[in-house]
């Protein structure tokens, strides 16, 4: 059986073949399909059955997606759902990098420095069959970007139980504990169900 995953990004395809193992997962641009849907939900959940109906309509197969984001208590949960296009420069997004610096400026000087990062995922074979979670990894916004691993905003999340940020996790530590690993694997489990 074939399987797309409703994003673009090579990143989160990676992360996502490795928590599935061996199942084959293509994603719209394999085949040069054009797919930028407008994320209009006003939560992840909605987000990702929106991208994943989208996908579907296209390529007619079984569609896994996500939404995710990382959530700052004290910002009152930005960037949250709009983690991917979080603020702009001189009318343009912004790199990972750029995102990350001003989220750091943005946290100067707050002591409640509690974060988390969650995802939405989403297996959908058409719109009366759809299985739908969501998980989160607990954390702490750093203070500066550290480590090389992962994306995003990985190198500022920092999970006190391990000493380290996001990104200085090997990439089967991260998948181990992430949001988006613990989602995988339960989807995963209801694949091998289905």
């Amino acid at each position: 059986m074939n399987f797309w995953f409703a994003t673009n990004n090579e990143h989160k395809r990676k992360e996502l073949q490795a928590i599935l193992g061996g199942i084959l997962i293509h994603i719209p641009r394999d085949r040069g399909l054009s797919f930028d849907p407008e994320e209009t939900g006003t939560t992840f959940v909605e987000n990702a059955l929106i991208k994943a109906r989208a996908l579907y309509e296209l390529v007619k197969e079984p569609v896994i997606a996500d939404d995710s984001g990382l959530c700052v208590d004290a910002l009152g949960g930005r960037p949250g759902i709009h983690s991917a296009r979080y603020g702009e420069k001189e009318g343009k997004k912004l790199d990972s990098h750029e995102r990350n610096q001003l989220l750091l400026a943005e946290m100067a000087g707050i002591q409640d420095r509690r974060a988390h990062f969650v995802c939405a995922m989403v297996l959908y074979f058409g719109r009366d069959r759809f299985y739908l979670v969501q998980e989160t990894l607990e954390g702490e916004l750093a203070t500066e970007e550290r480590g090389n691993g992962g994306f995003g905003y990985d190198p500022i999340l920092y999970l006190p139980q391990y000493g380290k940020t996001v990104a200085e996790l090997s990439e089967e530590e991260k998948n181990r504990i992430s949001h988006r690993g613990k989602a995988g694997r339960i989807l995963r489990q209801i694949l091998e169900q289905v």
